[in-house]
């Protein structure tokens, strides 16, 4: 089988498409013949040797993908060969074929294309963790979303929208800002045409309830200093390329919180919390009520271009990878 292969850290060119031996499905691993990958922004940073995650090379990048399964393990109980999943592969879905472990995939839901399902779970799943268990957020409160126009980003502002809030959203352009403005936003902020701290106290006088930061750099700052009384800074990651230094007096005078959110890491340690939050994203899916918004769709050999559009951020909306169309 074919995969895209990271042999040395380096920028998406330094990567190779090779043969390599396919894979064998054992215990609680499917087996997946991959369709489509999505991208996301820990695949730029791992190629590169900047991630947490550091695999063995050579390595397959993509964390997340959709295709349908070719074999399973003798432990596999809620799949058999030729169901359609989409799911988290941590790395490895830029590849023909993977093994993914049982509880990391998910049906994919009748009329979901290849596309859409592999631009589902990750920014969803994170997006609806944070608004849900990290912040609390409840209708009506102010939700100011940084990076309003990527995948992260719009996700958070339809979900905002769903769970009731007011949503503030803020990108670099305004063909960025249309896009959040499809999405339910509200508002819309230009920050590279206004001052961030400035323009949202102009539109929330007594300051915003919810940060969802996935930006940094010098950004967080200033939507800390927006912050309402008992906000909630939601810390994403940070694409902006900068992790910020926070003012610890911040926190304290606006008697708000700083809280970070590790999506990865809450599907290992609260597996039920998180299958309950994809069944009710599902469901909102299947009520018409969320639509993955894919923006560019590349080759399996174009790789380096679709990385690059994502690291440029010139990304509305997800970026995905056709890896098999037979």
């Amino acid at each position: 089988m074919k995969a895209i292969l990271c042999k040395e850290y380096g920028p998406a060119e330094s990567l190779v498409i090779e043969d390599i031996a396919s894979p064998t499905a054992k215990g609680s691993g499917v087996k997946i013949r991959v369709r489509a990958a999505g991208l996301n922004f820990p695949d730029t940073l791992i190629i590169e040797g900047k991630y947490q995650l550091k695999p063995t090379m050579p390595f397959s990048p993509g964390g997340e993908m959709a295709g349908e399964v070719l074999e399973v393990g003798e432990k596999v109980s809620r799949f058999k060969v030729g169901d359609r999943v989409m799911g988290l592969t941590g790395y490895g879905a830029f590849a023909e074929e993977v093994v993914v472990p049982e509880a990391q995939l998910i049906p994919i839901p009748q009329g979901m294309s290849d596309q859409e399902a592999a631009a589902f779970s990750m920014v969803y799943g994170t997006s609806y963790h944070a608004l849900k268990q990290r912040a609390d957020i409840q209708p009506g409160e102010k939700l100011l979303v940084l990076g309003a126009s990527g995948g992260v980003g719009l996700a958070t502002v339809e979900l905002g929208k769903i769970m009731g809030a007011h949503v503030i959203a803020a990108a670099s352009s305004a063909d960025k800002l249309a896009v959040a403005k499809e999405a339910g936003a509200d508002e819309l902020i230009n920050y590279t045409e206004e001052n961030l701290k400035d323009a949202v106290k102009a539109r929330a006088r007594q300051g915003v309830d919810v940060v969802y930061d996935p930006v940094g750099g010098e950004f967080t700052e200033q939507a800390l200093r927006c912050m309402a009384w008992k906000g909630r800074h939601l810390i994403i990651g940070f694409a902006a390329g900068d992790i910020p230094k926070i003012p610890a007096n911040l926190p304290l005078l606006k008697g708000c919180s700083v809280v970070g959110v590790f999506w990865g890491n809450f599907t290992m340690q609260e597996p039920k919390t998180n299958m309950q939050n994809i069944m009710e994203l599902l469901q909102m899916y299947s009520q018409g009520k969320l639509k993955p918004r894919v923006s560019e769709v590349f080759a399996f050999e174009d790789y380096a271009k679709a990385l690059n559009a994502l690291t440029e951020r010139r990304a509305k909306g997800k970026i995905v990878l056709n890896i098999a169309s037979d």
